[in-house]
């Protein structure tokens, strides 16, 4: 790998990451079925992902900045999973379904949603 592409996949990640942190400090109100706000990132991320994909960018350095670099760090698949495992241990398992199958829909939706506001205009 190119020292030019590192560089890009840290500066990407970096700010990723801080947005993240930022959405998750300052939205502390739960959302439904009193899960973490959490999904509010990943709704989000998989928006920024449809528009992404629908740009359709060919160069490396953009897909190494936002997707792998942004995005990577932004979204928080290891989180929704963790919160999953909790609800699991604590055998609230219509909660778990429930959660699961609301960010799994909401997200595809946000990300089609995404991707067709880029293909509209």
């Amino acid at each position: 790998m190119v020292f030019s592409s590192i560089f890009i996949l840290l500066f990407g990640s970096t700010f990723g990451l801080i947005l993240r942190i930022f959405i998750q400090n300052n939205f502390k109100k739960s959302i439904s079925f009193g899960i973490q706000n959490t999904t509010i990132v990943n709704l989000l991320s998989s928006f920024l992902l449809g528009i992404l994909v629908g740009f359709n960018f060919t160069k490396n350095e953009i897909l190494v900045l936002f997707y792998s670099g942004f995005l990577g760090c932004f979204s928080t698949f290891s989180s929704f999973i963790y919160q999953l495992f909790n609800l699991f241990k604590k055998r609230k398992f219509l909660t778990l379904f429930f959660h699961y199958i609301e960010v799994i829909i909401f997200s595809f939706l946000f990300f089609y949603l995404g991707y067709f506001v880029i293909q509209f205009f």
